[in-house]
């Protein structure tokens, strides 16, 4: 049995004696604090710090999914929970979603570095101990709970903003599609009336043509101030004379 073996069952004993340990009461509050995680921020579902490696987040996943799994927990969200931590560990086990939100935190990182420079300008005393502990002071200070904080808030300040923003660039997307499909649709009803119509005169074609044909046989009508020839008049078997042309002025 080689070495990483025997780790892993060490590590399943010592999460089956957790386990047994754990009360109903801890239980119902990782699933409280998980659903009440900021969304946009897988670390903090897994509650784990910035720099955790892959590795890292499937340990956790392991321990908290346990911990919260349906089965095991009586809570009526256990579920819900349950799935937001399988998400969680998705996200930063791919790669493109993980280089996303690191670059985000880098980002946070660097505002507040900017932010702390321009105070320890203002401290002359902090300032010269930070340049004779050539960076070890700024380390240490990173580290505290108060940078991690700070880090952690403009974390969710920065996800925020990226988030309507994207949330913002869909919308346009969406109504530019809309309207897209909406110019589409009238383009082909007007093709439609226009067929419907070239149909429906070609339908009436053969009715138009003998119209026209018989209108050609009656003769043409005569155009106004054009002289017409005069009529005959036929005779009157009422009258004893028969009537005589007219003769027009």
């Amino acid at each position: 049995m080689g070495e990483a073996d025997t780790s892993s069952i060490v590590d399943d004993l010592l999460l089956k004696n957790f386990y047994a340990e754990v009360s109903e009461v801890e239980r119902d509050n990782e699933v409280v604090r998980i659903l009440s995680c900021f969304k946009l921020n897988a670390f903090e579902y897994l509650n784990l710090p910035f720099d955790s490696s892959p590795e890292d987040v499937k340990k956790q996943y392991r321990k908290l999914s346990l911990l919260v799994h349906p089965d095991k927990c009586k809570h009526p969200q256990a579920k819900e929970a349950f799935s937001a931590l399988a998400k969680a560990q998705q996200l930063l086990l791919d790669p493109q979603e993980r280089e996303y939100l690191v670059n985000q935190i880098n980002a946070a990182r660097e505002e507040l570095r900017a932010k702390r420079k321009k105070q320890l300008k203002k401290d002359t005393a902090s300032k010269l101990k930070s340049l004779v502990d050539e960076g070890k002071y700024e380390q240490e200070y990173e580290k505290s709970d108060e940078f991690q904080q700070q880090l952690k808030l403009k974390v969710r300040e920065i996800l925020t903003d990226q988030e309507w923003r994207r949330r913002k660039m869909q919308m346009r997307i969406s109504e530019e599609e809309g309207r897209l499909k909406k110019d589409e649709e009238e383009s082909k009803e007007m093709w439609k009336r226009k067929r419907e119509h070239e149909e429906q005169w070609e339908g009436t074609r053969e009715n138009r043509v003998s119209s026209w044909r018989d209108f050609m046989k009656g003769g043409k009508k005569v155009k106004k101030g054009e002289l017409r020839p005069p009529k005959l008049k036929t005779e009157d078997p009422n009258k004893s004379y028969v009537q005589r042309p007219v003769k027009r002025g």
